[in-house]
């Protein structure tokens, strides 16, 4: 088997593709709070204004491409068993090649309705209008993990990163958690590196490359595949 690397991407790395990071764009979107736009609270009080919020930020999302720092990562699965835990919403590391993603905070290409059994749907890049229901008859919303809800897939993420020869960071603070603790599961012995503009505290064991993704990370996952 080939050695494992996970990645753990966080906004940074789509902000160089030219998406606002959440906090960006929902501070310029009508000068609406989080509570307003991304919580269960906020859609029960006014659905259509989510959908309106969301279906803008999926539009971007698809006119967006990845990057240089996507495309570096998709190329580690010539050699490498390469798992991506992403808190991005967008699909630009599966659109750069990278085959096994794990999305913890949801995905902006599909929809789900809002019954027990939440039905899940593939749209792409169509929006999602109020009316639109899954076939159980729920009003379907955004497949996003609002404030308030469970991250997904986070015992699946800590297991791959605790069977991780390396683990790569980048794009992200480490301030958000759940997910920021996901560092904490890397065996003392895996190669652990972080990419950042900037830190104000590096994660005990890691190296910290500061500068663009699309710059740092062609260069150290090159040595990687040399």
């Amino acid at each position: 088997m080939p050695d494992k690397i996970v990645i753990l991407s966080g906004s940074g790395l789509s902000a160089e593709s030219g998406l606002p990071t959440f906090r960006d764009a929902a501070g310029l979107w009508r000068q609406h709070s989080w509570q307003e736009l991304a919580s269960p609270e906020g859609w029960r009080a006014n659905p259509a204004l989510v959908l309106e919020f969301y279906n803008e930020r999926r539009a971007k999302a698809w006119a967006a491409q990845p990057n240089a720092a996507h495309l570096a990562i998709a190329s580690l699965e010539r050699k490498y068993d390469v798992i991506v835990v992403t808190q991005n919403v967008d699909s630009l590391h599966e659109r750069a090649g990278s085959t096994k993603v794990l999305h913890v905070h949801g995905e902006l290409a599909f929809a789900r309705g809002t019954g027990r059994s939440r039905k899940r749907y593939r749209i792409e890049d169509a929006p999602i209008t109020l009316g639109q229901r899954c076939e159980e008859g729920t009003q379907l919303r955004p497949d996003i993990v609002w404030f308030g809800e469970e991250t997904q897939h986070m015992g699946e993420a800590r297991e791959h990163v605790a069977a991780a020869e390396k683990v790569l960071v980048v794009g992200t603070s480490l301030t958000v958690y759940p997910a920021a603790g996901l560092v904490d599961a890397a065996r003392p012995d895996a190669t652990k590196v972080l990419n950042a503009l900037e830190m104000d505290e590096v994660p005990g064991g890691f190296e910290f490359h500061p500068g663009p993704a699309t710059r740092v990370l062609p260069r150290i996952i090159g040595k990687w595949l040399a």
